[in-house]
C-alpha cells in the first residue's frame, strides 16, 4: 500500500473507508479515479495478476513469483523489495509505471472483479486467485487491524466479527469477493489455488504455478523456490516480510505482517454461537460455488 503522510505534522492522516461503486476503498491510499482507470489497462499476454481477499496469501505469492522469475536464486532478489517488484495495481504510483514496465508485468490486488482490466475477458494476461478459509482470514484480519494504522482499530474481536460478516471492511464481503472472481474464471486465463494447499504441499503448488506461467525450472530450482518460500524463511527475509513498510502505516511494535501462517487459529477466537452463525452464512452464500476449504491443521492428514 502507498505511503501517505501529513507533511506538516509528520502524522498519519485520519484514514477512513470510502465506498466507491459498492466497494470500500481506503482514503488517502486509494483514489476512485485511479481505480476506475484499471479497466482500460492495455493488457499484454505476459501480464500476471495476483488477486486475493486481504490476509489470504498475497505476499506469499509475491515471494513465490519473485523466486520463479530468478529460477530459485534468492540472492538475485536482494536488490528489491517484493512489494516493489510486484506492486499493488490500485495504487497511483504503480499505475504510472505500468505501461512502461518491462514484461512480464506482475501486479497484485485486493479489488473486486468488476474493477479488473477488460482485456482479461479476451484471454489476455493471466490471473492467479488465492483463497483462504474465511474463518482464519477473519482472525488474521482482526490482528492486522490492530497494528495497521491505515485501518480502524477494532474495539474487540466480537465487534470486528460483526464488521467482517457485514462486509464493512476493506475488501468488503469475503463471500462476494470469492464468488465474483470464481464465477467468471472461464472468461480468463485463471488459476485458483488455496492458502491451505500451500501449507499442505508447497512444492505441488509451485509446480502448478510454473506450469500455468509457462516457466521451465529444473527439480533443484523448484526445490530452491520452495525452500525460500517457506513461511519460517520468509519471516526472516527483509525483502519478503514487509517490515520495511513505514511505521506511519504499520505499527511494527504491535504486530507483524507474517504472523502464524497456520490453519485453524479461528478456533482460539470464535465462540460456539459465532461459529454456528458463520457456518450458516457460509452454507447459504457458497451453495452455488463448488469450493471447499480445510478448516483445521489436523484435517491435512486426511484431506
Amino acid at each position: 500500500m502507498a505511503e501517505s503522510v501529513n507533511q506538516s505534522s509528520g502524522e498519519a492522516p485520519d484514514y477512513k473507508l470510502i465506498p466507491h461503486r459498492g466497494f470500500n476503498l481506503i482514503s488517502g491510499i486509494h483514489f476512485p479515479e485511479v481505480v476506475d482507470k484499471i479497466q482500460n489497462f492495455d493488457i499484454r499476454d505476459s501480464d500476471v495478476f495476483v488477486i486475493t481477499y486481504p490476509k489470504s496469501g498475497t505476499i506469499w505469492l509475491q515471494q513465490i513469483l519473485s523466486l520463479i522469475e530468478v529460477k530459485g536464486d534468492v540472492t538475485a532478489t536482494y536488490d528489491q523489495q517484493n512489494s516493489e517488484r510486484f506492486p499493488w495495481m490500485e495504487l497511483l504510483d504503480s499505475q504510472k509505471r505500468f505501461d512502461s514496465a518491462p514484461s512480464p508485468r506482475t501486479r497484485v490486488s485486493h479489488l473486486a472483479y468488476k474493477f479488473m482490466p477488460l482485456g482479461l475477458k479476451q484471454k489476455k494476461g493471466k490471473v492467479i486467485y488465492v483463497a483462504r478459509n474465511p474463518k482464519d482470514v477473519l482472525v488474521s484480519y482482526f490482528h492486522f487491524h490492530n497494528y495497521a494504522n491505515m485501518l480502524e482499530t477494532p474495539k474487540d474481536f466480537d465487534s470486528f466479527f460483526e464488521k467482517f460478516m457485514e462486509g464493512n471492511v476493506y475488501g468488503n464481503c469475503w463471500f462476494e469477493h470469492v464468488n465474483s472472481w470464481y464465477s467468471h474464471k472461464d472468461e480468463m486465463n485463471f488459476l485458483y489455488i488455496t492458502y491451505e494447499e500451500m501449507i499442505k504441499d508447497l512444492r505441488s503448488v509451485v509446480e502448478k504455478i510454473t506450469s500455468f506461467l509457462g516457466k521451465n525450472l529444473t527439480s533443484q530450482q523448484l526445490n530452491d523456490v520452495v525452500e525460500h518460500s517457506l513461511f519460517k524463511n520468509m519471516k526472516n527475509n527483509p525483502q519478503a516480510n514487509y517490515k520495511d513498510v513505514p511505521a506511519i502505516m504499520l505499527n511494527h511494535q504491535l504486530g507483524e505482517y507474517l504472523r502464524k501462517g497456520t490453519i485453524g487459529d479461528w478456533k482460539n477466537y470464535f465462540t460456539v454461537a459465532q461459529n454456528e452463525r458463520f457456518d450458516e452464512v457460509y452454507q447459504q452464500k457458497m451453495k452455488d460455488i463448488p469450493l471447499s476449504f480445510i478448516w483445521d491443521i489436523n484435517d491435512l492428514i486426511t484431506s
